[in-house]
């Protein structure tokens, strides 16, 4: 459901760019809608309803499209990386909290608590988000009847797919994504059935991956970027994200696995923020808040194809196929990356 909304509901910021503030509090309604669905749950069918809200649910790319619209261009990276490490600290608190609540007084009580913590976000972007960020001139009606016809166009992903180096960056962004997304997706069965956490086990290792977030985040990405080239910095994480793949694969416990997070965090974080900073760069900044929505699409993307691919793998040849694929397709993309930048740095001094 998501796939599909994702670029959608952000299209609606180009038209109505005064409403700006809105982009935040709906996914935050909606999201307190779900959860406080989710504690009067009683069946499967119930279940299922509560995830039907989830369509205009998109929190991260809406405060992602605020952030890229106060920052300038080239701090742009490090603006989208400290907004990184808010939601790192979120999911540091919540899964701690949420492991101790199950633990403690059941699901449906956490389900209780995340509902309260939904609406307390709602009433913090009330107060403190603003309608607007940008200055814009008054549109006209012409302009405001095409902006409305393109919301469900696919002549808009065209356009946008048209700048220089939208499509190959985007493209990097989808293939390389995928193995790691399969793991992401696949993480709650491989700690339930390979490595036998409890609820509250895995809410520790939750939080530890927030704790390298946050660091990485808030603390590694900003100076990388100031130090180093953009393009430098995707290559890196590519590269360091093939060899996590090939650690995972030969993980044997949940040691092992810790090791890896560090590593793993730090590719997923910097490839995130880099392809983000690039497409948003590369795009007219009336249309970043559409790049965003596809950028986030591309996240429910694999989350809609991971679970299959990644139930194969695990069920037919185990763990280690997860982390093999993501080592083989990482290299191959960050050789391709490589020899690609080599070859206009000759094309260059010739």
């Amino acid at each position: 459901m998501q796939l599909p909304a994702r670029p959608l509901s952000i299209w609606r910021r180009n038209w109505d760019l005064t409403l700006c503030g809105l982009a935040i509090y709906k996914p935050q309604l909606v999201s307190s809608s779900c959860l406080g669905v989710l504690c009067l749950e009683d069946s499967p069918a119930m279940l299922f309803l509560h995830k039907l809200p989830t369509v205009v649910m998109h929190v991260l790319p809406a405060s992602q499209m605020v952030v890229a619209d106060l920052s300038e261009p080239e701090k742009r990276a490090d603006a989208l990386s400290k907004l990184g490490l808010c939601f790192g600290i979120g999911m540091i608190a919540g899964s701690t909290l949420g492991g101790h609540l199950v633990t403690s007084y059941g699901e449906r009580f956490a389900a209780y608590g995340g509902a309260a913590g939904s609406a307390f976000s709602l009433l913090l972007v009330l107060s403190f988000i603003p309608q607007s960020t940008k200055v814009q001139s008054p549109a006209t009606k012409t302009d405001s009847k095409t902006k409305r016809k393109s919301i469900f166009s696919l002549g808009e992903i065209t356009r946008l797919m048209k700048f220089p180096g939208v499509t190959a960056t985007f493209l990097v962004k989808i293939v390389t994504g995928l193995p790691s997304g399969i793991f992401q997706v696949m993480f709650s069965i491989i700690a339930l059935e390979f490595f036998k956490l409890t609820p509250e086990q895995n809410g520790y290792i939750m939080a530890y991956f927030g704790i390298a977030q946050m660091v990485i985040q808030g603390g590694v990405i900003g100076r990388l970027t100031a130090r180093y080239n953009e393009r430098s910095l995707l290559l890196l994480s590519i590269g360091i994200s093939a060899f996590v793949g090939l650690a995972q694969a030969y993980m044997q416990n949940v040691f092992h696995f810790c090791l890896t997070v560090v590593p793993m965090m730090f590719s997923l974080s910097v490839f995130n923020v880099i392809t983000d900073s690039l497409l948003t760069k590369s795009v007219p900044s009336s249309d970043t808040g559409t790049m965003l929505g596809l950028c986030a699409s591309v996240q429910s993307l694999l989350r809609t194809v991971g679970p299959t691919i990644g139930g194969f793998l695990y069920v037919n040849y185990g763990i280690f196929s997860i982390g093999f694929l993501q080592f083989i397709v990482n290299s191959a993309v960050f050789l391709y990356l490589l020899r690609r930048r080599l070859n206009r740095k000759a094309e260059y001094k010739q």
